[in-house]
């Protein structure tokens, strides 16, 4: 997938050399954003300090764990070097003006039948409990992007219907029905990924909208060559296959772009990715739940087809 051509699907014999140049530039604009920060910092005189994080590596398999396991949980893995290495590093982290109050929503309802399709203009009532997966909602074949309004500000998600549809579908329903409104980024792992979009709660990360589909990820990358990106838009999962619900998170740095290619990878931030990295800046609890310790909420989540 590439930023400038949604719709298609992942080709690595074909774009190997884009992909590069576009990790190199997402690389390059994270470290120019990240001094930027420094400077706020320094000149605000506000920071905030992490300790070194403690990343359980389990038994050999190096899964890390959204927070204690559940026969629905969602989890993110990595492979054991790529846990280490993040285990290591200590943050600095920066929080760089104040941010938005949260939208609170109205309490979310249930579907307790067939799953209909969602208005397109946003107008339906808020649904956080369904009995059934949706149907096929979207025009695979049209472009969708995704605006996250956050209490950190908002960032813009291309969505690849082409590549990922029943993941695209089933993300763009969610939030025509105000699924994610309200919700927390329960998760934050510098250098790796942060991760939202639980509405069940009432421990954020345990949660799923009450049915799970088959996951969509990406291609095996050629050598070299990795399947995610920073910036990549992802669905997180529980063990096993057919365990994807609705949390997501965006890669944000080297140990995230290591991830084994088992994630629906259904989606890149084209715009805010400034927002992303000032939600990776803020401080956590470490593991084994790494939340953060500064609420942050999505207050809306628009979809767009064009």
């Amino acid at each position: 997938m590439t930023s400038d051509s949604p719709s298609r699907a992942l080709d690595y014999t074909t774009v190997a050399t884009e992909r590069r140049e576009r990790q190199r530039a997402n690389r390059a604009l994270k470290q120019e954003i990240e001094e930027k920060v420094e400077k706020q910092e320094r000149r605000r005189q506000v920071g905030f300090t992490a300790g070194i994080m403690a990343i359980a590596v389990l038994a050999g398999l190096g899964l890390l764990y959204v927070a204690t396991r559940g026969g629905d949980d969602e989890e993110v893995a990595t492979d054991e070097a790529t846990t280490e290495e993040v285990a290591e590093e200590t943050t600095t982290s920066t929080v760089t003006g104040p941010v938005s109050a949260v939208s609170v929503p109205a309490p979310g309802g249930t579907i307790d039948g067939p799953t209909e399709c969602p208005a397109a203009d946003g107008s339906s009532e808020r649904i956080t409990t369904f009995a059934e997966a949706p149907p096929m909602c979207i025009d695979t074949a049209a472009s969708y992007t995704a605006t996250i309004a956050t209490t950190a500000g908002d960032f813009t998600v291309e969505l690849d219907a082409a590549a990922a549809p029943e993941t695209v579908n089933n993300f763009v329903v969610l939030s025509r029905y105000h699924y994610y409104d309200g919700t927390p980024f329960h998760r934050i792992i510098p250098g790796f990924v942060i991760q939202g979009g639980d509405a069940t709660g009432p421990t954020p990360g345990l949660g799923n909208p009450g049915y799970l589909i088959a996951e969509e990820p990406p291609p095996e990358p050629a050598e070299g060559e990795t399947a995610y990106e920073v910036g990549s838009f992802a669905m997180a999962k529980g063990a096993g296959p057919n365990a994807t619900g609705a949390q997501f998170f965006v890669v944000t740095g080297p140990s995230g772009e290591a991830l084994p290619p088992e994630y629906s990878l259904f989606g890149q931030v084209t715009d805010g990715l400034d927002v992303v990295t000032a939600i990776e800046a803020i401080p956590t609890t470490g593991s084994p739940q790494d939340a953060p310790t500064e609420e942050i909420y999505i207050n809306s989540v628009t979809i767009t087809e064009g």
